[in-house]
């Protein structure tokens, strides 16, 4: 799938499960979910869910940083096998998921700065900015990303989730891609075997677009209704 498609995935993803591991344990983390970390993590799976395509120089992960993500592009797809190969594997995911976490538990600042980054990923892959113009785009990615990061951490958002919800929203890409013809190699480099390839619809073809997108904009707005109080929400006039 496209950019933006893999990016609104995310979303629906995080906010997909939110119901379900509201007030639950998993591996030693307690899931107690306010509107903050519900936003946090709709933004950090929409930026996870672009990262696999980091194997591609075009990729809109790979333009979203300029020559510090298309140099790590240029290492990952030397490292993983080329585009969706490696970097399209449970193997990716986890190694993703650990090493994020791993800086949850090591360091506040780096969460942010990793929070800061993966938020500027998904408003670039979500649309936010001017095509034609690269200089702008990258302002207002910067000053929106920034804003939101800020907001989110005066608010005490809880990130101690982060290294999952990266790990799940590279999985959401794989299936993003499974559901392509061309297929991911979910076992690598156990086997090179192809989940999906030849099979599903066409990377953005009239599917993609008529179907997948609207879909996973109403996904968007159901949710959104569904999981925040607004009454609570919103300034009483």
């Amino acid at each position: 799938m496209m950019g933006h498609s893999h990016a609104m995935s995310g979303v629906v993803g995080w906010m997909a499960v939110v119901p379900l591991v509201q007030g639950t344990e998993f591996l030693g983390l307690s899931f107690d979910l306010g509107p903050g970390e519900i936003v946090a993590g709709s933004l950090v799976c929409a930026g996870a869910a672009l990262l696999p395509d980091l194997d591609h120089r075009s990729a809109t992960v790979t333009k979203t940083y300029g020559k510090v993500t298309e140099t790590l592009s240029g290492i990952l797809s030397w490292a993983f096998g080329g585009h969706r190969v490696g970097t399209h594997s449970f193997l990716f995911a986890v190694l993703m998921g650990v090493l994020v976490q791993l800086l949850a538990l090591w360091s506040e600042l780096a969460v942010q700065v990793f929070v800061f980054l993966l938020i500027g990923i998904a408003l670039q892959g979500l649309g936010f900015g001017l095509d034609k113009n690269r200089a702008a785009s990258g302002i207002i990615n910067a000053l929106g990303t920034a804003a939101i990061t800020i907001a989110l951490f005066t608010s005490g958002v809880n990130y101690t989730w982060l290294g999952l919800a990266v790990a799940f929203g590279c999985v959401l890409h794989f299936v993003g891609d499974m559901i392509t013809k061309m297929g991911v190699p979910l076992f690598w480099p156990f086997s090179k075997k192809k989940i999906g390839q030849g099979q599903g619809f066409v990377t953005d073809g009239p599917v993609e677009k008529k179907v997948v997108t609207p879909l996973l904009t109403v996904g968007v707005i159901v949710y959104s209704i569904y999981l925040f109080d607004w009454p609570e929400l919103l300034p009483a006039y």
